[in-house]
C-alpha cells in the first residue's frame, strides 16, 4: 500500500535587508560638499594669491594686488563649473525610477554646500598657508572671494547638465507606430 506522503514546508530564510534608499540618495548630498574641500585647496594652490601654479606671474602673487582679484574669482569659477559638469553627468544615469527629484534636490543642494565649503577651505588655506595680510591695507585685501556669484556656478552647472542631458534624452527616443 501506499504511505501518504507528508509536505513540509520549507522554512524561508529571510533574505538579506537592502540598504536603505535615503542612504544612497543622501550620497548626493554628501559627496559634492565633502568634494568641496578639495576644491577649495586646489583654488589656493592654483589661484593668484595663493601658490600661483596658473599663472606663476610674481605679480599677481601678492594677494594685495587689486589685478589678481578676477583672475582669482576665474579660477574658482573654473573649478566650480567643472565639479558642477562633472556632478551632472554622475547624476545622468540617476534620473529614472522613483525619487528621482530628491536626488537633483540633494544634488544641488549638495553643490552649494560644497560651493561654500569650497570657499572656506581656501580662505582657511590662505590664511594657514599665506603670507600674512598686511593690516594698513584692510581685511579685504588678502586672498578674498570679490564675486560671491561664484558660488552659485556649481549648483547651476548641475542643472544646465541636466536638462541638456535629459532633452537629449527625450529627443533620442524614436516615436512609437
Amino acid at each position: 500500500m501506499t504511505e501518504p506522503t507528508v509536505h513540509v514546508p520549507a522554512v524561508a530564510e529571510p533574505a538579506p535587508a537592502p540598504r536603505p534608499r535615503r542612504f544612497r540618495e543622501a550620497r548626493w548630498l554628501v559627496l559634492p560638499a565633502a568634494s568641496g574641500v578639495l576644491l577649495g585647496a586646489l583654488w589656493w594652490l592654483l589661484a593668484p594669491g595663493g601658490l600661483n601654479l596658473v599663472s606663476g606671474n610674481p605679480e599677481l602673487a601678492d594677494a594685495a594686488n587689486p589685478g589678481s582679484w578676477l583672475p582669482r574669482d576665474l579660477v574658482l569659477a573654473g573649478l566650480m563649473v567643472v565639479a558642477g559638469c562633472f556632478t551632472g553627468v554622475m547624476l545622468d544615469g540617476k534620473l529614472q525610477g522613483p525619487s528621482v527629484g530628491r536626488r537633483l534636490a540633494f544634488a544641488l543642494v549638495g553643490g552649494a554646500v560644497g560651493g561654500v565649503i569650497a570657499w572656506l577651505v581656501g580662505l582657511l588655506a590662505a590664511q594657514l598657508f599665506g603670507p600674512a595680510p598686511d593690516p594698513a591695507l584692510g581685511p579685504g585685501f588678502g586672498f578674498t572671494l570679490r564675486s560671491y556669484a561664484v558660488l552659485v556656478l556649481w549648483p547651476a552647472a548641475i542643472s544646465f547638465i541636466t536638462f541638456v542631458l535629459a532633452l537629449f534624452g527625450v529627443l533620442s527616443k524614436k516615436p512609437v507606430k
